[in-house]
């Protein structure tokens, strides 16, 4: 049995010289909650949520492993402001498998929205943003995922390897309950060093400069195979500047 390698954690006062250093850092769930100014009770009552996610209609290797929600917000300064809902759109340069495709998804649910929490962890990630690009309106594109072993095994990143096409992309882990898999994989995008790891526990946090990392998650089969509805939950959050992604 291999046993999972835990990451290395950085200090939230540290997270931008770290990720200005290395173009990546974990947050753990403390570490989290104190840079969002949110204590695990506010951050727990956002995770009910993503027992509720609709089914991805859109995935092009004919798996029924994944649900999902989509919510765009505009970030500037201290004001968080929710966006028009959209398409969630990459190119395919960045997705090889469902680049180029309009993808509608439900919205977050309004209640999760209105969390004080939820509007602390978009203002304070945004503000590490900032703090290496400069302060600027953030475009953030904000993904509950739900990623289960229904048909045996669930594929966190089935596009493989990739940048997302944004300035930092964020993985929180939310829940992961009769899983084994799901090691976490960061290489340098011009070259071939690299870390694995596995989160465990929930709100630990990767922060990623998309410009700098390329990213992967390995997929995830039922601990037990006679009990496969295992499932790891994660938040996804990505922050660009210059306005979202959409088709020329």
């Amino acid at each position: 049995m291999t046993t999972a390698l835990t990451p290395a954690l950085t200090p939230p006062a540290q997270l931008a010289d770290v990720l200005r250093r290395s173009g990546h850092a974990v947050l753990g769930p403390a570490g989290l909650g104190e840079l969002a100014d949110a204590d695990s009770h506010a951050l727990a009552a956002l995770r009910p949520s993503w027992d509720s996610l609709p089914p991805d209609a859109y995935l092009r290797d004919g798996g029924r492993y994944r649900r999902r929600r989509h919510s765009c917000f505009v970030v500037e300064g201290e004001l968080v402001m929710p966006s028009p809902h959209r398409a969630h759109w990459q190119p395919v340069e960045y997705n090889a498998l469902h680049g180029g495709l309009e993808r509608w998804f439900e919205p977050m649910d309004a209640a999760v929205v209105a969390q004080p929490a939820w509007t602390s962890l978009l203002r304070s990630l945004a503000a590490v943003c900032s703090a290496l690009k400069g302060a600027q309106p953030w475009f953030v594109e904000a993904h509950q995922f739900r990623i289960d072993t229904t048909d045996g095994i669930g594929r966190p990143t089935p596009e493989g390897a990739h940048r997302d096409g944004v300035d930092f992309v964020v993985v929180a882990l939310i829940d992961r309950t009769g899983v084994k898999g799901g090691e976490t994989r960061v290489f340098d995008a011009d070259g071939p060093s690299g870390i694995r790891f596995t989160m465990s526990e929930p709100w630990t946090a990767l922060v990623l400069d998309d410009e700098r990392v390329i990213h992967e998650t390995t997929p995830i089969q039922p601990l037990d195979p006679s009990a496969p509805g295992g499932h790891r939950d994660t938040l996804v959050l990505t922050f660009r500047s210059k306005g979202f992604q959409g088709p020329a």
